[in-house]
């Protein structure tokens, strides 16, 4: 058990020790896309986070204004008086309050929905830096192992022109017939055609990973491809819950479900009346210099009350929404747990089951190529014919392939067993991107 935990709380760092891969896995932390926009989305849950908190408190605002009136006023014709006109001025200033009693809970609902979306963001921020670690690995070894298998075809290759070069020298001083000639032939095109073609591939996970890490596609710092990588530690059956608990696709789905719950609370609070106190304090006058001397001419205070009469069934219909996407974010974290255990049930079990696969190979390989060796020294000694030589060349080389895929398969194996556990669920976000503890 103490196995289990020891992995499951190294850095990425620590797991993949080729020095490339982890400048690589450095670099995608810093430069990658996806992961700027998860973080630009985590500070937009939070600031949303800070607006739900800012109805705990008083609302204030500042009023204030200037009127200017002009009237021309008709005196009474008969007692003969003038007609006269009147200008007048109105400043006011003052500030006005209102605040909102939380007797249902309702804003205490919708504080913890924005909280818990806040960290449902966090935590799917974290799980796309876990699964970018991952990504940047598999590419990588896929990228050795592509590697690999070009060094395969270009022996393949080699071996194939050598055939051929011989059966051709054969066919020139009349000892074998032209049908040798052009099988070798065929044989040789093929490897060649194969070589181009894994080249292609290696050049297509180049651009992958070059897209990753935030970078214009070109080549890629590697290891060698016969450098060989740290096996996975051996990890007994059995991993304890609280492993799982530490995976941040599942701590986002708690978070959800927790959002959901609040949902339901504000729903519920949407039938109950709402009360609410509002305040002015100001001045008003003639003279603007008046403002701000003396005591105050206006203020009110008042308390309001505002409840749903008849809604058409809209708040119980909004009610039974909330409570189904309840039910909808409780079923998506069941199989958040579900997919979980079966992800590390089968991380468990690759490592030990391709090792076995590629112990067998290897013999394969080492069989097959004992058996081209002496398939060519029985035709030059003339007790074997050239389709026992071609046989030979390509039964090895395919091997030779499968041997390259399940060694890559048992180092992903590495990758899919640390994303599995929720690797590096202690470290802060610091300590992920420069990678040192």
């Amino acid at each position: 058990m103490a196995e289990q935990n020891s992995f499951a709380d190294q850095g990425w760092w620590s797991v993949y020790s080729d020095p490339f891969l982890s400048a690589l896995i450095k670099e995608a932390l810093k430069n990658n896309y996806d992961l700027k926009t998860a973080i630009a989305r985590a500070k937009e849950a939070d600031a949303y986070r800070g607006v739900a908190r800012s109805a705990y408190f008083p609302q204030m605002n500042e009023e204030s204004g200037a009127q200017r009136d002009h009237g021309v006023y008709k005196m009474d014709p008969d007692l003969k008086l003038p007609t006269r006109t009147q200008t007048t001025n109105l400043f006011l200033g003052g500030l006005s309050t209102a605040w909102e009693v939380d007797l249902w809970g309702r804003i205490r609902r919708s504080n913890e929905v924005a909280n818990a979306e806040y960290l449902a963001t966090e935590e799917g921020r974290r799980g796309l830096m876990l699964a970018l670690i991952t990504e940047v690995a598999q590419a990588y070894l896929e990228l050795v192992e592509l590697d690999r298998r070009v060094a395969v075809a270009q022996n393949s290759r080699d071996a194939f022109e050598a055939t051929h070069t011989l059966f051709s020298k054969r066919y020139g001083a009349g000892i074998v017939s032209r049908l040798q000639v052009t099988r070798a032939e065929a044989a040789l095109a093929a490897a060649e055609g194969t070589l181009n073609d894994i080249e292609r591939q290696v050049s297509e996970k180049e651009n992958q990973i070059c897209v990753l890490i935030g970078r214009n596609p070109g080549s890629v710092q590697r290891v060698t491809p016969d450098k060989e990588m740290n096996p996975p530690p051996t990890v007994p059956a059995g991993i304890p819950s609280q492993l799982l608990e530490r995976r941040p696709d599942i701590r986002e789905a708690e978070q959800e479900l927790r959002s959901a719950s609040a949902s339901i609370g504000i729903a519920n609070a949407n039938f109950f009346p709402r009360f609410g106190l509002t305040a002015l304090f100001g001045r008003a006058s003639p003279e603007l210099s008046s403002l701000s001397g003396g005591a105050a001419d206006i203020w009110a205070l008042a308390a309001s009350f505002s409840g749903p009469v008849f809604t058409g069934g809209r708040l119980k219909s909004e009610y039974r929404a909330a409570v189904d996407v309840f039910d909808q974010a409780k079923y998506r974290y069941s199989q958040s747990a579900l997919r979980a255990f079966r992800e590390v049930s089968d991380a468990l079990v690759a490592p030990q089951k391709l090792s076995v696969v590629e112990e067998q190979q290897k013999r394969e390989v080492a069989a097959l190529t004992d058996s081209v060796s002496i398939a060519r020294r029985r035709y030059l000694g003339g007790l074997a014919s050239y389709y026992e030589v071609l046989e030979a060349q390509q039964l090895l080389y395919p091997a030779e392939i499968s041997l390259s895929e399940t060694s890559r398969d048992r180092r992903l194996a590495i990758v899919q067993l640390y994303r599995a556990l929720g690797g590096g669920w202690n470290f802060d976000d610091t300590q992920w991107t420069n990678g040192r503890q």
